[in-house]
């Protein structure tokens, strides 16, 4: 991947030196391919949280990039995958943390 092909770093996130990175998703040889960071929080929900915070993000630029986009109508679409794939998945998980 090219640096012209990575995703800026939020403003805030620049500013702030305690920021760190906890996740990043790439899709090659048409696969998923996932790094995370981990110790973060001791409960695991907070990855929940995480998750469902990130779903409301996808679902809101949709809506400011598309006026036909409904921003709750695409989350609940965002929720019923989720649902979908986490009841019965379409692929196994692999690797190894490092």
């Amino acid at each position: 991947m090219s640096q012209k092909d990575s995703l800026p770093i939020p403003a805030a996130a620049s500013r702030d030196p305690r920021s760190l990175e906890v996740l990043r998703v790439w899709i090659a040889n048409g696969e998923q391919h996932v790094a995370l960071a981990f110790g973060m929080w001791e409960d695991p929900s907070a990855w929940g949280l995480l998750l469902a915070d990130l779903a409301r993000h996808i679902a809101e630029a949709h809506a400011q990039q598309d006026d036909q986009v409904d921003a709750e109508d695409y989350l609940e679409q965002i929720r019923a995958g989720l649902e979908a794939e986490l009841d019965a998945p379409t692929d196994d998980v692999s690797g190894s943390v490092q």
